[in-house]
């Protein structure tokens, strides 16, 4: 009873409880509203969806908040014990019992702030977390920890009136804004504001998320030696200054050679199905389209056919692998191995089965000379007319035209006869396929890939 009744006090006597509407408002605001600005519920929800990703970019909205809001609850409970004469009132309990005490609604209310929004993000994709996945989460709230302790400290020393907003203003400043160091890099990486993306398939590599948590946590044990009544005092205070600062300076370093939003991450996560050999063709299994994995390798197949058929030089490939597995390293394809976007292109919001052929395409006809890929300003570009004529003949031999032709079309900008080049490119092709007779068209498809090259000066 006599607990409970302690344990009563304490919360109705706790900023953390009394402040509450207010973090908790912030809290569904930035969830329901800031964090949707970037990705719409219904975007996000069409995939890919990779559990680890969305708990990074969700935390990335709440890291600096729940930091600040931490510390300062922790200032203004640090002062009340002070005004309250705590320390005298109970000398048979030692400071770090009533500290751990007293911080525990700070620290509860700065976990809250980091874990709801995760909570409701997983509720909302209906994602099951790994525990790599929640990583960063648990990272987070060992850094609340380490800034509730420097709070409680500071509410020691400084008039918690004053110190309490100004604390949290300050930690949300430095940690909101450590994205934007670049020289040096290393606050990037070490405020606990984890500053890299996390791509599809992929986890925080260790060090990303002990660096911040080490470089934080040895600067709060050093101010807790100098705070903590000890034998030995200056002695003590003096190891762990010296143990801090060596802590520090390591962690700096390591992450001085990260660069911008490059932390170690793990990729090749996420789990994948395949179907099929020769081609052997791998989805990922959360990338939204999974379950059109048979007609996507049925598409590939007729398309390579077809398209060897029509006289293109392709051979078909052993493996078709989801370019979506290897995001943030692309990997180029080759003869044997292609790396397509078929869960992108495949899913609600990528085209579907005509926008895996468009890709069969693109990964099928090549020339047999390096041709610009951009429209270089002062240079001929007079080889875009049988370049795109002869891709956009083979589109039309499996049914790709269309987003050949969109993407053409946004690319004809930088041109200014653009109308005029697209109408002579689209009658170069129909006109082509036209002729009766299929050698015909194979002599002149492979005639227009010359001339391309030719007009292009890499004959």
């Amino acid at each position: 009873m006599a607990v409970q009744l302690n344990l009563r006090a304490r919360l109705r006597t706790s900023p953390a409880v009394w402040s509450a509407p207010v973090w908790v408002g912030i809290i569904v605001f930035y969830f329901f509203y800031v964090v949707h600005l970037e990705d719409s519920r219904a975007e996000v929800l069409t995939g890919p969806l990779w559990a680890a990703e969305q708990v990074a970019l969700v935390l990335s909205f709440f890291y600096a908040f729940a930091y600040a809001l931490t510390v300062g609850l922790a200032v203004w409970e640090g002062g009340r014990l002070v005004q309250d004469g705590v320390w005298a009132l109970a000398p048979a309990r030692t400071r770090v019992r009533v500290a751990v005490h007293t911080l525990a609604p700070s620290v509860a209310a700065g976990w809250l702030a980091l874990a709801v929004p995760v909570v409701l993000r997983l509720v909302e994709t209906g994602l099951l977390p790994s525990p790599a996945a929640v990583a960063p989460l648990l990272m987070g709230m060992g850094i609340v920890c380490a800034y509730a302790l420097l709070g409680c400290v500071l509410g020691h020393v400084a008039p918690r009136v004053i110190a309490a907003p100004l604390a949290c203003v300050t930690v949300f400043y430095f940690v909101s804004g450590s994205g934007s160091y670049s020289d040096p890099v290393w606050p990037r990486h070490t405020l606990g504001q984890i500053d890299t993306s996390l791509a599809f398939g992929e986890h925080y590599g260790l060090l990303t998320m002990l660096v911040p948590f080490l470089f934080i946590t040895a600067v709060a044990g050093a101010v807790a030696a100098w705070w903590l009544p000890t034998p030995r005092r200056w002695l003590v205070r003096t190891a762990a200054f010296a143990v801090a600062l060596c802590v520090g300076v390591a962690c700096a370093r390591e992450a001085s050679g990260w660069g911008f939003g490059d932390g170690p991450v793990v990729a090749g996560n996420a789990p994948l199905r395949c179907v099929g050999e020769a081609p052997r063709v791998c989805m990922a299994e959360t990338g939204g389209a999974i379950g059109s994995l048979h007609e996507v390798r049925t598409q590939v197949v007729k398309s390579v056919h077809r398209l060897q058929a029509a006289g293109v030089q392709v051979e078909m490939p052993d493996t078709v692998s989801d370019a979506l597995l290897a995001e943030r390293h692309r990997k180029r394809s080759s003869a044997t191995q292609w790396w397509l976007p078929l869960s992108r292109q495949a899913g609600e919001s990528g085209g579907g089965m005509v926008n895996i052929r468009y890709a069969v395409l693109l990964a099928s006809v090549q020339f047999p000379c390096t041709l610009p890929t951009a429209f270089e300003p002062g240079k001929s570009a007079d080889w875009i007319v049988p370049h795109d004529a002869a891709t956009l003949w083979a589109a039309q031999k499996i049914g790709a035209e269309a987003p050949y032709l969109a993407w053409r079309r946004s690319e004809y900008g930088a041109i200014q006869n653009a109308d005029e080049v697209l109408e002579k490119v689209r009658k170069l092709a129909d006109d082509t396929s036209g002729l009766t007779s299929e050698t015909e068209q194979k002599v002149w498809f492979h005639d227009e890939q010359q001339k391309a090259c030719k007009l292009a000066g890499q004959d």
